[in-house]
């Protein structure tokens, strides 16, 4: 989904707007309609009305004026979305692994972009906490430059959510280990 998503948003999405539009995309029924907890949203800090404008714009969903102080509602305009991912159980599973995947217990409080690298590194790893992954696909997905990318996994490695990094001087490949 994190691939599918890096390919249908604009490359000036932000990452809360990605993080919320993955959220979005594993939750999302056989209409395209998706109800999403404030609660929830407030646990991630996704509950900018920013968020929602930059998909909106994008032209990626429409929020419902029926939303409640309890929930937003929205329509996703991507029909596609439906072919990406197993049945929707499976993918409200997917969902619950992302939000698991994206706060780290041993970074404490990390940022948004932070966190979507985290749902990116944790989906590209082994078993054995081995990762590998190419550099421009991470970024892309990331909504980075691929030169920021450098600066993100430094990051990562000092707030202790990888034990380290590098890029391989032959294939270019970027691999970690959590």
């Amino acid at each position: 989904m994190l691939s599918y998503l890096a390919v249908t948003l604009p490359d000036n999405t932000p990452a809360p707007a990605r993080l919320l539009a993955l959220q979005c995309a594993l939750r999302v029924d056989d209409t395209l309609h998706v109800r999403l907890p404030r609660g929830l949203l407030r646990s991630l800090r996704l509950d900018a009305p920013k968020l929602w404008q930059d998909l909106e714009q994008a032209h990626w969903l429409h929020t419902s004026p029926t939303s409640t102080r309890s929930e937003i509602i929205a329509e996703l305009f991507d029909p596609g979305l439906l072919g990406q991912a197993p049945a929707r159980p499976d993918r409200r599973r997917a969902a619950d692994w992302a939000l698991r995947a994206g706060r780290p217990t041993k970074a404490g409080r990390v940022g948004e972009l932070q966190q979507l690298a985290c749902v990116y590194l944790a989906a590209h790893t082994d078993t054995w906490s081995r990762g590998l992954a190419e550099p421009d696909r991470m970024a892309r997905a990331c909504g980075l430059q691929p030169e920021e990318l450098r600066f993100l996994l430094d990051q990562l490695t000092a707030t202790g959510v990888l034990r380290s990094w590098h890029r391989c001087p032959y294939t270019e490949d970027l691999h970690w280990t959590f």
